[in-house]
């Protein structure tokens, strides 16, 4: 590939690749001072629960769980910071809530970043289904209730046509694994008694004595 762009793209691309690989990276983030472009690590034992964390670019102690300034003794505020990327401003996005492109897995805290469309997200470093705008979790909600009341109603980002098919879909689903398991339920009673009963032969015959 670097024989076929120019050396700035190239840059410019293995830049993009490691920002990337340092947002998707639980054990590493980005140092929140506006002035830093370090990066640092955070211990694997305590991923969990927020760590005390030191730049050892600029010496700044923050909270790995939200970012401000670290507080022992003390939860996280319910609105945390956006840690910009190296290069980026505030600016950049805009100050609504529901509209901030990028934020952290509510389970493994990596950052996750949105575009548009729907908002069931699922963490791909560790698979757990959120709400994009109140972080609850949708790991149970098969059908998408939770879109259905409280603030977040008809935020999905779906029209109510695709809604209905998906649930029509999940139903299908549940209804049709129920009732193979209500036909195969005759076969399987019938069944285990042969099954059985071969174990039992089987086991008898290992007890008996070899002939001399």
């Amino acid at each position: 590939i670097e024989c076929m762009v120019a050396a700035e793209i190239m840059q410019r691309y293995k830049k993009l690749q490691f920002e990337r690989e340092v947002l998707l990276d639980p054990c590493r983030t980005w140092c929140p001072a506006s002035t830093c472009q370090a990066v640092c690590q955070l211990q694997e034992m305590g991923l969990q629960t927020p760590q005390l964390v030191q730049c050892k670019a600029c010496d700044t102690e923050f909270c790995s769980a939200c970012k401000a300034s670290w507080h022992p003794g003390q939860g996280c505020p319910e609105t945390m910071p956006i840690t910009f990327l190296p290069g980026e401003t505030s600016s950049a996005f805009p100050l609504e809530e529901d509209d901030v492109p990028i934020k952290r897995c509510p389970k493994c805290k990596v950052y996750i970043e949105r575009d548009e469309g729907c908002a069931q997200m699922m963490c791909k470093n560790c698979k757990h289904a959120f709400c994009w705008y109140c972080l609850e979790s949708l790991d149970d909600d098969f059908l998408l209730i939770h879109y259905d009341k409280g603030p977040c109603r008809n935020k999905l980002g779906h029209s109510r046509a695709s809604v209905i098919w998906h649930r029509t879909q999940v139903v299908g689903i549940f209804a049709g694994f129920g009732l193979l398991l209500l036909v195969a339920s005759p076969f399987l009673l019938l069944a285990t008694p042969f099954v059985l009963c071969c174990k039992c032969k089987c086991s008898k015959g290992d007890d008996d004595p070899l002939p001399t």
